[in-house]
């Protein structure tokens, strides 16, 4: 027995030694994205804050709140809350779009599974200005559009597509509607189907099944997707330009402030603005989804 005991300890002692040097490694991998992100990430919102912060220019600093105050009049509040409008409006139907979905995949064979999702994710692969730019010559007027084309030769009055917030969202959905559709069907792909089974021994039929197992069960990907679409669709600035004409939302009044009127300053307030309602946004998701995460109960 104390033989077996001393034998024992330097092979303890090996393996507490042999963890803490794999610990050490790994911790060496992430200098990479630590820097990456001070670049990156931290560098520019420190830099938005100083000039948000800042009546001088980038060489001299004088604290004020003039620009916050300046960035909250009446154009900034209805553009803003436009950017919501269109933002909620797109997510919604991008989870009523994704949740049939994701449903519908999970009750394929895995092969014909796997090569839609597959075919979801191909337009991802190309650029996202030429997916966008693709939709310009789908909703283009007269016959260079090709609905209008088809519309033309049936004898039917041409229809304008482009420039309005139909078109926006229209374009927004397709964008980012694969964003929404596989975190849920990842959720969905996680749920043991014992606990349906269960469910169903116990009494329940389709429809209590999935609103008290597999809707709260796949909430955590509910949650993720509705975060994955509604920040990027509240601050693009590329969509409303190319299909919804002069219909301008938060990103495109930022972007003109930094790239048109050179106005640093106020651009940087506008942005922290935008920032704290998405961090708001972030948390109150956070929070449902934390409140949630333990599932349903029959």
């Amino acid at each position: 027995m104390s033989n077996g005991t001393k034998t024992g300890k330097p092979a303890d002692t090996r393996k507490i030694n042999s963890g803490k040097i794999a610990r050490k490694s790994v911790k060496w991998l992430a200098f990479p994205y630590i820097i990456w992100m001070a670049i990156f990430i931290i560098v520019p919102i420190l830099l938005i804050f100083y000039f948000a912060f800042n009546s001088g220019g980038a060489e001299e600093f004088h604290f004020t709140f003039e620009n916050l105050k300046n960035a909250i009049d009446p154009l900034f509040t209805v553009t803003l809350l436009k950017s919501m409008q269109i933002a909620v409006i797109s997510t919604v139907f991008c989870l009523l779009l994704a949740y049939p979905l994701a449903l519908i995949l999970l009750k394929m064979k895995k092969r014909t599974r796997n090569l839609l999702v597959v075919l979801f994710m191909l337009p991802m692969w190309m650029n996202f200005l030429v997916r966008t730019l693709a939709w310009v010559n789908i909703f283009e007027s007269g016959e260079a559009g090709l609905i209008n084309s088809l519309l033309i030769s049936v004898g039917l009055h041409p229809i304008q597509f482009l420039y309005n917030d139909v078109a926006v969202i229209v374009v927004m959905i397709y964008n980012y509607l694969p964003f929404m559709i596989l975190p849920i069907y990842t959720s969905l792909e996680k749920i043991d189907n014992r606990i349906i089974e269960a469910a169903k021994d116990l009494g329940a039929d389709s429809y209590k099944v999935f609103r008290t197992v597999t809707l709260p069960l796949s909430l955590p990907g509910i949650i993720s997707g509705i975060t994955m679409v509604f920040m990027p669709t509240v601050t693009t600035f590329a969509i409303p330009r190319l299909v919804g004409g002069s219909q301008r939302l938060i990103g495109d009044m930022i972007e003109k402030q930094f790239l048109e009127l050179n106005n640093v300053n106020l651009g940087s307030a506008i942005s922290i603005f935008l920032m704290i309602l998405i961090l708001l946004s972030m948390a109150i998701l956070r929070k449902f989804d934390k409140d949630n995460e333990q599932g349903g109960v029959v």
